[in-house]
């Protein structure tokens, strides 16, 4: 599938792929690739059912990281990716499964394990909303206040909310996303351990709980080599509460020497 993607800084050398999380999309990234693309491209993707990608009723990490793939193969044939949460899932699967098409991999505050978490009622109240009376995101963003009471969450859907009068309508495939949460929060059983040789770090965030001693284990288990970073003052969402440490941590990472 051919995925959407932005591509910020110089058309020359390796490129970076930042992958966004479940309900995300590429633009989400958009302030971190900025800061990162002094002399190489960053590319920030929609990945499928998300964004301005097409929409597609199969939905699990294989099929997004081949879609990973078929972009790094356009785009020369190998590249460092980062993913973040869902988008760190994908990242890993790709790098398993096709590690010659990577040279580093970042992975952020998520880990190679089946989590017990589900979005899908996220999903419900994003279904909730009566599309055809929506002209503003004032009003969207009031109608889920009943369901989703944090503001910051609120706000991150309603990026996916493209209103038009009338025509209002969810860049989410929600009814798709939800079907397929189990195999999301989940983690596939037949992937090989220890494919991937090149260097890989962590970053996991010191108020979230996404990775804790299992996932570090997991993470060893299946990228012996990783290097796991905990950023202070940082939850899930470690790009967004500390942009400044992941930017660093990044930056310095994928241009060692």
């Amino acid at each position: 599938m051919k995925l959407k993607h932005r591509i910020t800084g110089p058309e020359e050398g390796l490129p970076v792929i930042l992958v966004h999380g479940l309900f995300g999309q590429g633009r989400n990234l958009g302030a971190l690739a900025r800061r990162i693309a002094k002399d190489r491209p960053v590319v920030t993707v929609d990945l499928r059912n998300h964004g301005e990608s097409p929409h597609s009723a199969e939905h699990d990490y294989p099929a997004m990281a081949a879609d990973l793939a078929e972009l790094i193969r356009d785009l020369g044939g190998r590249a460092d990716v980062a993913g973040h949460s869902m988008g760190g899932k994908t990242a890993m699967v790709l790098a398993l499964k096709h590690p010659e098409l990577l040279r580093r991999l970042v992975v952020m505050d998520i880990a190679p394990l089946a989590y017990s978490h589900s979005q899908s009622h996220l999903i419900d109240a994003m279904q909730s909303l009566d599309l055809s009376t929506i002209e503003r995101r004032s009003q969207a963003d009031a109608a889920l206040r009943g369901l989703i009471p944090e503001a910051g969450i609120r706000a991150f859907l309603l990026q996916s909310l493209e209103i038009k009068p009338g025509q209002s309508k969810w860049r989410l495939n929600l009814p798709v996303l939800k079907e397929r949460m189990s195999a999301l929060v989940g983690w596939p059983s037949d992937l090989p351990r220890n494919s991937f040789h090149g260097p890989v770090m962590a970053l996991a965030g010191a108020e979230s709980d996404y990775v804790q001693a299992e996932g570090q284990a997991a993470l060893r288990e299946y990228f012996p080599q990783v290097r796991i970073v905990t950023l202070k003052n940082a939850g899930h969402w470690l790009h967004a509460d500390a942009p400044e440490a992941v930017a660093n941590s990044l930056d310095a990472f994928l241009n060692a020497q």
